[in-house]
């Protein structure tokens, strides 16, 4: 009887070689992580809030939301490109490089079959570990789980979501009810 193989340890220089091909690769801890193209419901989900954290951002200046493919680097095995995320921005000017994100404010995953282990296991404990607050978005049963560093359990949320990023500004609360019916082509 053979030995089993040691499984590869994959970097995050390795994962930038891999063809353009429409999948996208991820490595988290030296684990790849591959991931076909998203669905239409998945990308309404992703403009709509998109357009929602954008709008409220902009008059503050202080950081921006962006969309993958993005190639965000934690450590040499580890890069990730979460749906949305957002980005402090120094000093108020945006960097052209992904090199130059080293930070995020919140990370933000829209379900898919193909993506829901990841996204609720091995995403959940990297972003929780590096003190991100994390956004599982589960369409079909129409509910976001918000995850904040050092919590042992999601915030199921159905109606109403509420940001606050910096407490000087109000909130920014989000209608999930409205945001779904938009997603499945009800509202």
């Amino acid at each position: 009887m053979g030995m089993p193989q040691p499984s590869a340890i994959w970097t995050a220089a390795q994962v930038r070689l891999l063809p353009v091909d429409g999948k996208r690769y991820e490595v988290v801890a030296g684990e790849l992580l591959v991931t076909p193209a998203p669905g239409r419901a998945h990308q309404r989900a992703v403009g709509g809030l998109f357009l929602l954290i954008a709008t409220y951002l902009e008059s503050a200046g202080r950081a921006e939301v962006l969309f993958s493919p993005a190639d965000i680097e934690i450590d040499e095995h580890t890069l990730v490109q979460p749906d949305l995320f957002v980005v402090p921005l120094p000093e108020g000017r945006r960097s052209p490089n992904w090199t130059d994100v080293t930070t995020l404010l919140l990370a933000v995953e829209v379900l898919s079959p193909s993506t829901a282990r990841y996204d609720r296991l091995t995403k959940r404990h990297l972003y929780q570990q590096q003190g991100v607050e994390y956004w599982i978005v589960d369409l079909d049963a129409r509910i976001v789980e918000r995850w904040l560093p050092g919590s042992d359990r999601p915030e199921i949320l159905a109606e109403h979501l509420a940001w606050q990023p910096d407490s000087s500004r109000p909130p920014l609360v989000i209608d999930l009810e409205q945001l779904f019916e938009r997603v499945w082509g009800e509202g």
